[in-house]
């Protein structure tokens, strides 16, 4: 995979510093978007399109954890999963106000943010697939366990959204202690792809998986889901 890699230490424009792919800001826009979908769909009723959204958000995360893997330095888990030691003791050092490393990517409580978020997705679209509405819809796998045990999924995909809220709200109060407290914006890199050289650390050697690795991925999950939703 070494020679899809694209090396590169590139400060794009004056004071800005290429960190992030498109794949990997592709990844987390589409998530919020599927996530705002799977609620209101949810809520109103059209549970074809709930699955659809839910299907996609599949697709989404074995996609996100095949990057993670394969991907741009700033997308694999090697580099920003760290020690739970150090997430904490990151935590502890920001809130008393001494925290002076700055990060290319996600900083390590970040990056367990990232790590939580994609197994609580996970275990939601899972059991989503073996659920049913107890009116005409059952999740295309829910034929394979009782309907005990489809009603106990469904009850928990219900409840795990619920959490996933509470993460979504976590992580937009720390985006904006970010933005506002220590004058750090979060949300245009993911926009762009680049941050403020002030906010990286100097010396860095990033590398950039060419975008026809991603596409491959994508396609393969494609087939995954796909497979899983005929079955």
């Amino acid at each position: 995979m070494a020679s899809a890699d694209l090396n590169s230490n590139e400060t794009v424009g004056t004071g800005s510093v290429r960190v992030w792919d498109a794949p990997t800001r592709c990844f987390h826009w589409a998530i919020v978007c599927l996530i705002v979908i799977s609620w209101i769909t949810a809520e109103t009723g059209p549970i074809k399109l709930h699955l659809w959204s839910g299907s996609l958000l599949l697709t989404l995360l074995i996609f996100r954890i095949a990057w993670g893997l394969v991907g741009s330095t700033t997308a694999r888990f090697r580099h920003f999963v760290t020690r739970p030691r150090t997430a904490i003791g990151y935590l502890k050092s920001l809130m008393q106000g001494v925290e002076k490393l700055s990060y290319p990517g996600h900083n390590p409580a970040g990056g367990w943010m990232v790590v939580v978020l994609i197994m609580v997705l996970g275990l939601q679209v899972a059991t989503g697939l073996f659920a049913n509405d107890d009116v005409h819809f059952n999740g295309p796998l829910a034929s394979m366990i009782s309907k005990e045990m489809s009603d106990r999924l469904t009850e928990l995909h219900g409840t795990l959204f619920n959490f996933i809220l509470l993460l979504v709200w976590v992580h937009v109060v720390a985006v904006c202690f970010y933005l506002f407290v220590k004058g750090e914006n979060l949300i245009g890199p993911m926009f762009t792809g680049k941050k403020n050289s002030a906010h990286v650390p100097p010396g860095l050697n990033l590398r950039f998986t060419n975008p026809l690795v991603a596409l491959l991925l994508w396609a393969l999950s494609v087939g995954i889901v796909w497979w899983i939703v005929r079955s």
